[in-house]
């Protein structure tokens, strides 16, 4: 039985490398709802979108379709790190380059290199798209992976021009179904507090501490309900099925309007 994943394309991506470590069997979509959209609607079974990165910080689309758009369960994680390279045409050297083009995130991971080398830089859809745009020009360039450079026969002139080299790229893997149990798992969950309630987000956080239950992750998104109100997405260490995590969320509802369970999956 073949089973359908969905990423965020096009093919060459950074997406791409991370679904490509599940299967073979994919197919792309342009933007990160239309990927959880295809899995909604069962045209795929998984789908795999980013969620955070290292140096840039959390994808907000990600975050914001989780919480407003679609009921699906994270039922797996996977971390790539993101070698930036220089991606050129065949014969080309540093003297020829004039511009460059990538996705607005590899420009800004990039931006000392950029700044060295004298390169103007121009944002692109994705590292793949730029890519496919400078084919045939050497006074342009890319930046991107070696996917995208072989995907189009370009060569690599430089590797690793990122600024910093703990970059690393956080995708979660979405189904509509659950995750069973494995002993080493985390779960994601997002709540909102009331607003009427001094030190209500310290609460929910001392019920994780008195449990002895370690948080992993804790990121604040605008509630979409106004300035200054927030939802708060946390993972911590645990599966949902557990008798001391039910506990904990039964805590938690006690203090929240808000409380969504995105799933439990494998630690990565």
């Amino acid at each position: 039985m073949i089973t359908l994943i969905s990423f965020l394309g096009p093919k060459g991506t950074f997406t791409h490398q991370a679904a490509n470590m599940l299967s073979d069997d994919l197919i792309p979509y342009c933007t990160i709802s239309a990927v959880m959209e295809s899995v909604s609607n069962n045209e795929t079974k998984y789908g795999v979108v980013p969620i955070e990165n290292s140096i840039e910080g959390p994808v907000g689309e990600t975050l914001d379709s989780l919480a407003h758009k679609f009921d699906l369960k994270i039922c797996g994680e996977l971390i790539i790190p993101i070698n930036q390279n220089l991606i050129v045409n065949p014969g080309c050297s540093m003297e020829d380059i004039e511009n460059i083009y990538s996705h607005a995130q590899a420009i800004a991971q990039c931006r000392e290199f950029i700044r060295e080398s004298k390169i103007r830089p121009h944002y692109a859809v994705s590292t793949a798209n730029a890519a496919k745009s400078i084919i045939g020009d050497i006074s342009k360039a890319a930046i991107g992976n070696v996917k995208a450079a072989e995907l189009y026969d370009l060569e690599i002139l430089k590797t690793n021009i990122q600024d910093t080299d703990n970059n690393e790229t956080r995708f979660i893997v979405v189904s509509n179904d659950d995750h069973e149990p494995t002993g080493r798992d985390k779960t994601s969950i997002i709540f909102s507090i009331y607003e009427d309630r001094p030190g209500g987000l310290y609460n929910i956080l001392g019920i994780f501490q008195k449990n002895n239950i370690n948080l992993t992750k804790i990121e604040s998104r605008p509630s979409r309900k106004g300035l200054g109100k927030y939802l708060f997405f946390v993972d911590f260490i645990g599966h949902k099925n557990e008798d001391l995590i039910k506990g904990i969320f039964e805590e938690i509802e006690d203090n929240t309007y808000f409380l969504k369970v995105l799933g439990s999956y494998p630690e990565f």
